[in-house]
């Protein structure tokens, strides 16, 4: 199990120091994100894509549900009006309440790409004013020792919360 982290950082400066502190802590590179005012980050700094900036992600789960269910309801047209065999019927109810989910998946993900993620809503005035958004994902073993790490090395970071729910694709 991992947690999401979120710290702010004052500035870029500060950001570049946090990112090599936390690689020689041995935090995978791939686990660091930064959000910043569009081209402050430095090349090298690993900067949060799609995935952490909207809710496709929550999108998508709320499009599996419903359209598992729509199709859950298109499938029970098959009881209604049975095909020749129980195979076909069970076949055809299977593919329905699955293609509903597919569905329904990707067309909220593709409507959910173009909303801001809800979690870093306390954060979007701050990095506006060029402040730089750290989002960290850690084993739940390692949160304490990266928080105290960063409490003792940068008192000038504000902790900003731990999300406890980390998409798997992120």
């Amino acid at each position: 199990m991992k947690r999401r982290l979120y710290y702010m950082l004052p500035d870029v400066r500060s950001a570049r120091a946090v990112l090599d502190e936390l690689l020689l802590a041995r935090v995978e590179y791939r686990r660091i994100h930064f959000c910043a005012k569009e081209g402050t980050l430095l090349a090298d700094m690993p900067e949060a894509n799609s995935m952490q900036k909207t809710d496709i992600v929550h999108g998508a789960e709320v499009g599996i549900v419903i359209g598992a269910v729509s199709g859950f309801i298109a499938a029970s047209l098959f009881l209604l009006f049975p095909l020749e065999t129980i195979e076909a019927r069970i076949f055809g109810f299977l593919v329905a309440v699955l293609m509903g989910a597919v569905f329904g998946s990707w067309l909220s993900a593709k409507s959910a790409a173009t909303i801001p993620n809800a979690s870093l809503a306390p954060f979007r005035e701050r990095i506006e004013r060029g402040q730089v958004l750290l989002i960290v994902d850690v084993p739940f073993d390692r949160v304490a020792e990266i928080e105290k790490m960063m409490e003792k090395n940068h008192p000038e970071i504000d902790f900003g919360g731990v999300d406890p729910h980390i998409p798997i694709l992120s």
